[in-house]
């Protein structure tokens, strides 16, 4: 039966030495939850769990498209799409999409996510010919003003060619490997960094009836297949980006106990990105029917990711979410104070 080490985060100067350093950041750990499948979580000392694992899991995560993992990352979400679930339609010429870029980076953006095809629960599939119109032509607007990294959001291996040659840094593939056979050669040919996401099913049923036996070992197995995947393919550890996929086949209660279990996924080696901005469940909880009005509650996440040591947070809130980081950084670490 696998056994699974979920380092159990804290910030502040008060360290003990046998604290263990969480994958660079400024979180550290003295103990683990021990999990498996057959019986129940227990904590133990840190230094009682494997020593591979703990090599693995207090590694620096080394750069990404010059990004820098030891402090959060902040990727803002710029959907050039006419039917995504919070900013369909706002940004579908070029012009009006580098005016958003140029906002999120002066607002302390670090990177850009940039989609041409809304993976919304019920979205149906957009013929690549047309994610690549959507997308090209915003990639080459920046890429002409901005140097920032830039992501490009699709499942599809040909718009992930046309957005690199573009000038796209980074492929984001939501589902991690399993939609385009293609995406992960191309990506190990050209060197491409990936973000590799979990989802369960196709947007289009996705949210009808998920399921899993445990959410969190099991979104963990399919991370750690997919690296192992694309580490076959010819993909370095340190060119992947994990992502446990937030809404995607998920009910509440999955996403709830992913976002209490995100140190979990350190484990795997890799950055761990979290998108959780404005979707539903942070609708329900928070009671906020409009997507625009939905900053607080996706703050909260991804002050509480942060606090776990996750590297990157996909958000449409940048501003805000920089603000408060800012401060949750200069309360807990003493950064910027």
């Amino acid at each position: 039966m696998t056994d699974y080490f979920r380092p159990l985060a804290q910030t502040g100067d008060a360290r003990p030495s046998d604290a263990i350093s969480l994958a660079g950041t400024s979180c550290w750990f003295t103990h683990v939850e021990h999990l498996n499948r057959s019986s129940a979580a227990r904590i133990m000392p840190a230094q009682d769990a494997p020593q591979a694992w703990r090599e693995r899991v207090s590694q620096v995560r080394p750069p990404i498209a010059g990004l820098d993992f030891s402090q959060p990352v902040i990727m803002g979400i710029l959907n050039v799409t006419p039917d995504s679930f919070s900013d369909g339609g706002r940004f579908n010429t070029a012009s009006q999409a580098l005016r958003m870029a140029k906002d999120m980076v002066q607002n302390g953006a670090h990177l850009l996510d940039i989609g041409g095809e809304s993976t919304r629960p019920g979205a149906l599939e957009v013929p690549y010919e047309a994610e690549i119109a959507r997308t090209v032509p915003v990639i080459e607007a920046i890429r002409r003003e901005l140097d920032v990294p830039l992501s490009i959001d699709t499942r599809k291996a040909r718009v992930a060619h046309a957005a690199v040659e573009a000038g796209a840094n980074i492929v984001n593939d939501v589902s991690g490997f399993k939609f385009d056979p293609d995406l992960g050669p191309f990506c190990a040919t050209t060197s491409a960094p990936v973000c590799l996401m979990h989802a369960q099913g196709l947007p289009e049923t996705m949210q009808d009836a998920p399921e899993y036996d445990d959410v969190l070992l099991d979104v963990y197995d399919f991370l750690e297949q997919q690296i192992d995947l694309a580490l076959g393919f010819g993909l370095r550890r340190e060119q992947i980006i994990v992502d446990p996929g937030l809404g995607f086949g998920k009910t509440q209660v999955h996403n709830l106990k992913l976002i209490r279990g995100l140190s979990l996924f350190h484990g795997l080696g890799c950055a761990v990105l979290l998108g959780a901005s404005r979707k539903g469940f942070i609708r329900d909880i928070g009671q906020a029917p409009k997507p625009d009005a939905r900053a607080p509650g996706s703050i909260a996440v991804a002050l509480a990711a942060a606090a776990q040591g996750v590297q990157v947070l996909r958000v449409h809130d940048v501003e805000e979410t920089r603000q408060a980081l800012a401060l949750w950084q200069a309360s807990t670490t003493g950064v910027g104070s």
